[in-house]
This record gives C-alpha cells, sequence and structure tokens, in this order.
C-alpha cells in the first residue's frame, strides 16, 4: 500500500469479538496527545514509521513490525518520516488478554516486555483478524485474533502487573478518587493537595511519578474514557461533552482527536454500530 499524504481512520466493533475495539488509520501531521488506554494495544504497521514516547525513551516501528503498549501505560504518537505511517491495531480489554493466557496456564495479567518486535507469522495474524473484522466474517475474525493473542503471549508477554513496583502512593489513589468524583467541576491543585495532605508541588511530583501524567492531564483522559463509553451507547458528542466536563461539543472535538485521531461523531457512528450491516454499509478501510 502506497503513501498518498492523505489522513484517515476508523475506530470499530463487531459482537464475535467482545471487549475488543479495532483501529485502522493512516496518519501524517497527526500527534497524539500523552495518554493511556485501559485495553492493550496492539498493532501491525503497514506502511511508513511511526514514533512514540513511553517509559522515559522513545520507540520507532517500520512496516512490518508489532507495536505493543501496556494497560494504563502514558504514551505519544507520531510520525516517525515525512510520509506518516498506516497501522491495523486491535484493542483487546484485560479480561479478553488473561483468559487467552490462562488457557495457555499462565494465570494473572500478562505484561508485553518488548514495544516493538518482529514476526512474521503474527504479524499476518493480526491483519487478518482485523481484514476479516471489517468483511464481516466473524468466524475467521474471532479465531484470527484468538490465534495472534496465543502467539505474541508466547513471543513477548512478561512480568504481570502484580509483579512490577508497588502501586501508587496513598495520597495518589486520594487524589484520583477525587478527581473521578469531581470529573466535570475537578478542584483546584490547592484544594486537591490540601484534600491529601500533600504541599501543591510535592503532590504534582508524586502523581506524575505514580501515573505517568500531570493531575490536569489525567482529568481530560478520564473524560475521554466515559465520553468513548457514552459515545459508544449511542448518545450525541453535544450531550456527551456536558455530560464529561467539557465546555462545549466543539471542545471535546478538539481533545478527543488528540486522543484517538478521530472526531466523537464518527466514533459514535463506527464503534456504535456493531452489527454486520454496519460495517457492509461503509465500505472497507480507506487507510
Amino acid at each position: 500500500m502506497g503513501i498518498d499524504g492523505v489522513e484517515r481512520a476508523r475506530y470499530w466493533r463487531r459482537t464475535a469479538l467482545p471487549g475488543t475495539e479495532l483501529l485502522t488509520a493512516r496518519f501524517v501531521r497527526h500527534v497524539f496527545a500523552r495518554h493511556a488506554h485501559e485495553e492493550y494495544a496492539i498493532g501491525a504497521i503497514v506502511d511508513g514509521v511511526e514514533e512514540w514516547d513511553v517509559d522515559g525513551g522513545r520507540v520507532r516501528a517500520g512496516a512490518g513490525a508489532l507495536v505493543f503498549v501496556n494497560p494504563e501505560v502514558p504514551h505519544t504518537g507520531q510520525a516517525g518520516v515525512p510520509e506518516g505511517w498506516s497501522y491495523r491495531i486491535i484493542y483487546p480489554d484485560v479480561a479478553t488478554v488473561r483468559a487467552v493466557s490462562a488457557e495457555l496456564g499462565r494465570p494473572g495479567t500478562p505484561w508485553f516486555r518488548e514495544s516493538t518486535v518482529t514476526d512474521p507469522a503474527a504479524y499476518r495474524l493480526l491483519l487478518a483478524a482485523v481484514r476479516a473484522a471489517d468483511r464481516g466474517d466473524d468466524l475467521a475474525a474471532s479465531s484470527a485474533q484468538h490465534a495472534v493473542l496465543v502467539a505474541l503471549l508466547g513471543l513477548n508477554a512478561g512480568a504481570a502487573p502484580a509483579e512490577r513496583p508497588a502501586a501508587a502512593p496513598r495520597a495518589v489513589a486520594l487524589a484520583c478518587e477525587l478527581l473521578h468524583d469531581r470529573l466535570t467541576a475537578p478542584p483546584t491543585l490547592a484544594e486537591l493537595a490540601e484534600h491529601v495532605g500533600l504541599g501543591p508541588h510535592a503532590l504534582q511530583r508524586a502523581f506524575r511519578a505514580a501515573t505517568g501524567l500531570p493531575p490536569h492531564a489525567y482529568v481530560v483522559g478520564e473524560r475521554i474514557r466515559r465520553a468513548r463509553s457514552l459515545l459508544a451507547a449511542g448518545e450525541r458528542p453535544a450531550g456527551v461533552a456536558a455530560a464529561v466536563g467539557f465546555a462545549d461539543q466543539a471542545h471535546l472535538t478538539r481533545h478527543f482527536r488528540r486522543y484517538l485521531g478521530v472526531p466523537p461523531g464518527a466514533y459514535r457512528r463506527d464503534v456504535g454500530g456493531t452489527g454486520r450491516k454496519n460495517v457492509q454499509d461503509r465500505g472497507g478501510p480507506g487507510a
């Protein structure tokens, strides 16, 4: 597939792949804001080069590479060459990946060790899963996704989060609880610090160390997560913007595009329709 300079992206779901979203996209100028997913992100670079900052370093991956981001790990995303990049990604939730891992005799939550690996067989399986889901072949899509998860867990799975460094300090946990409770009207930094018993500077440092994000960016990410759920349920963007704390639909759209690469209306249309008819009516992906 050639690089043509046109940006396009589509998220969608299929009932045959419960707990999973799919993305097919082509980006040139788009830059993803630093964010984290609740799900795993597992992708295949089709053309060009993507680069992203994660865990204090920068990763680059080109055509033929498989790419991984573990749940709740903050990262960015942008083109690594002027021509941009195309990719196909599956976003299986933690329960889906845990279930496959348990079948393999590995209970617990898997953790992908490397951000990018090269394995032609697994790469072909991932592309096959996305293509089958796009054309409505549920048996082929579910079979290919299961097969690629089996292959990648054997190839790249490492220590589960429970075996990694200790959880966030209690002060940060309390701060997150308050931010979740007051997502549409968050406290000031001084109020948040007073609530958890730290000074503002100490809280900022502890919060960033624990979550990878400052409190204000964490709030935006949580608003986007809630917006995704509401949009997937069919709610309209204007109502969603108010419900999650954005000033208006334009404010939601600006942040939503920075985090997901698509406007909220397109996400609602494509992710909200999981049946075969919706996929066929839209046609195949342009990316």
